[in-house]
């Protein structure tokens, strides 16, 4: 039993309790804050020390044993996640400090932003079905309202869309609840595992995950996105880039923890739509990334093609695959928060989002640029950025696995992102400097910390992995794995 488990949801939860208390005050909320980040940053990494020794960590709360109680389960691949988290958030928090604007840190944005990551961090953890939805809807709450805050009309719009479409998908992940909960007896992660390996993945069952599966698709993003490229162009840029580096991923680790440990039993079905969703989602993803001059639009569909390219790891079910995919979504997590939080800045800067009406911007602001330049490399693949390890083997996995057609559609999908992203840095930053130093629309003084902040993460991810490779390698045996998992509940 391991009690450090639930301190990176506790943590958060408090810090954002005790926050509303002290709504006037914002230099002791973001002190608060970010020191409620960092202690969950310092946990994430004792407890990838203490899963590497020990194996999957759990604790059962009230002292009730399991399956009665509730569960919270750590393994290498939810610590991993915990870790990314904690950077990409304390990097959109700081960048929150000098943009976000005084009217907003007024409206509880720092309370709401804990919340936020309480949900995510939950959602990570929780070993049970139910409580997965419950940490579901503490993130979402604190969403609709952060991506609403401004009031501007095309907020409100492009919120109401936003909330609509999760609300619809909420109400089928409690019917997929109820049917599992019926027929089963339990909500149970592990004891759910066990009760479908012992009666079989019959069709109802297998129904039953393609429901699971198209709730946490909506969530996700995977081909159900059209919520997606307006709600994440909307919102303030601090809280745009907090979105795209971690509302998807969690619908993404949702499908991965269901798909290995509980509806494995018929991958020929599950796993081939998956599949399918996969390879649809990254031509149309794809598509819209080159075919829109919008910058908020291009960065956004991108965020639509690593969805379905993370999957492609899932759906080879290969050590190697699933390795691919682990490395390629922790990339995810920081590149995402990184490039929008630089396209957020060009736009502060210039008034605008339509590269025609943008230029020469790396005159005035090299260091924007080439920090820009290296994320855009690390999202192609180019070795030895972080996005490098996850594409090569993911794509290996895939072709291992016999899928050819999908690691097909992958490569396409990165000269897909290779195009938009080279298309973005010379329109945006090469060519003629339209704007004088004096003619720009606000400043980058206080910006460019916490974008330099997650370039350095990014980098060391990618030339440091000898660092983290028996971690990911773990987190990969373990997801393959499941009665590790179950043992460590149970045991």
């Amino acid at each position: 039993m391991n009690n450090l488990l639930i301190a990176p949801v506790v943590i958060p939860l408090l810090t954002g309790m005790v926050l509303i208390i002290f709504q006037k005050n914002i230099n002791l909320q973001r002190i608060l804050s970010l020191a409620a980040l960092l202690a969950t940053g310092v946990i994430a990494v004792l407890l990838m020390n203490q899963i590497k020794d020990g194996g999957i960590q759990t604790v059962q709360l009230g002292g009730w044993e399991a399956p009665y109680g509730i569960s919270f389960v750590g393994d290498m691949f939810s610590a991993l996640l915990l870790l990314a988290t904690s950077i990409v958030a304390i990097g959109c928090l700081i960048y929150a400090f000098s943009s976000i604007g005084r009217k907003q840190e007024k409206l509880y944005f720092y309370p709401l932003f804990l919340f936020l990551i309480t949900g995510v961090n939950g959602s990570f953890l929780t070993g049970d079905l139910f409580n997965l939805y419950v940490f579901f809807e503490l993130f979402l709450v604190a969403s609709y309202v952060l991506i609403a805050l401004g009031g501007s009309q095309r907020q409100l719009r492009e919120s109401l869309k936003y909330i609509f479409t999760n609300i619809i998908a909420s109400a089928f992940f409690l019917i997929g609840i109820a049917y599992l909960y019926s027929m089963t007896g339990t909500l149970n992660l592990a004891h759910l595992s066990l009760r479908i390996a012992e009666i079989g993945q019959d069709g109802l069952i297998t129904t039953v995950a393609l429901l699971f599966l198209i709730v946490f698709a909506m969530k996700a993003g995977l081909l159900l996105y059209f919520w997606l490229p307006g709600s994440y162009s909307v919102p303030p840029t601090a809280i745009a880039a907090i979105f795209a580096a971690l509302l998807t991923k969690v619908g993404i680790y949702a499908i991965f923890r269901m798909f290995t440990l509980i509806f494995y039993h018929e991958p020929q079905i599950t796993h081939l739509f998956i599949g399918i969703l996969a390879a649809i989602t990254m031509i149309l993803g794809g598509l819209g990334a080159i075919g829109f001059w919008d910058l908020r639009k291009i960065l956004t569909y991108n965020v639509i093609i690593s969805v379905g390219f993370i999957m492609a790891g899932l759906v080879s079910f290969t050590t190697t695959g699933i390795t691919g995919s682990i490395y390629y979504l922790l990339h995810d997590i920081l590149i995402k928060g990184l490039v929008f939080l630089i396209g957020g800045t060009i736009v502060h800067l210039t008034g605008t989002s339509d590269l025609r009406k943008i230029s020469g911007l790396i005159r005035l602001h090299p260091q924007l640029g080439w920090m820009f330049f290296i994320a855009a490399l690390s999202m192609v693949g180019i070795p030895p950025l972080s996005g490098f390890l996850g594409k090569v083997f993911t794509t290996q996995g895939v072709f291992e696995s016999g899928h050819y057609w999908l690691g097909a559609i992958g490569l396409l999908a990165s000269l897909l992102i290779l195009y938009s992203m080279i298309k973005l840095f010379m329109n945006a930053f090469w060519g003629e400097t339209i704007l004088s130093e004096d003619e720009e629309k606000g400043t980058t003084k206080g910006l460019l910390f916490p974008i330099a902040l997650l370039t350095l993460a990014s980098v060391a991810l990618g030339v440091g992995t000898e660092a983290i490779t028996g971690y990911v390698d773990q987190a990969a045996e373990e997801l393959l794995n499941p009665s590790l998992y179950i043992q460590a509940v149970f045991e």
